[in-house]
């Protein structure tokens, strides 16, 4: 038996991308609203873009108007055949404002959850572990503190015996 296969539409597949695009996990708080403010740049071009087409149509729509004046149809119908095309093309930019509208604001609220998910760190708190893990009591730095002081000590005497050695044999 045949199975069906399902091919995945062009808005589910968009729906995928953008799910992708708007996924900020693994960005730093910093990276995350860099990479928002280029979303809200794009958005904003677009807007300008279909503001910029309002007046096109404006334009083409006299265009229209003057040519059925005069009673030339021919011109007319090529006239409406271009704002035709800016019409679809403004829709097709107002659609991509408001997608961008929606990722914006899908990736504003991941940010809350990017500053929390920073690891902050306590280093009085690490210091604190890492001494009852050699052994040590909370309160006992100020052996750990001379402990590692003798030893810097001990090598210091030993290296300083073993260059007095080598100064006797090269003397004799």
């Amino acid at each position: 038996m045949d199975e069906l296969k399902t091919i995945p539409s062009d808005s589910e597949s968009e729906m995928r991308n953008s799910s992708l695009d708007t996924n900020l996990f693994g960005m730093s708080p910093p990276e995350a609203k860099e990479y928002i403010l280029n979303f809200i740049s794009t958005l904003k071009l677009t807007e300008k873009q279909i503001l910029s087409l309002d007046d096109e149509i404006i334009k083409w729509q006299s265009r229209i108007d003057l040519a059925a004046s005069k009673g030339q149809p021919d011109l007319a119908m090529d006239a409406e055949k271009e704002k035709n095309r800016l019409l679809e093309k403004q829709s097709a930019l107002r659609a991509e404002a408001e997608q961008l509208k929606l990722q914006i604001e899908e990736m504003r609220k991941q940010l809350p959850m990017l500053s929390s998910c920073e690891r902050n760190i306590d280093n009085d708190l690490l210091e604190q572990e890492m001494f009852m893990a050699a052994g040590y009591m909370p309160g006992d730095e100020e052996k750990v503190r001379a402990g590692r002081r003798f030893k810097e000590m001990e090598k210091e005497q030993a290296a300083d015996a073993a260059l007095e050695e080598l100064k006797a044999k090269m003397q004799r």
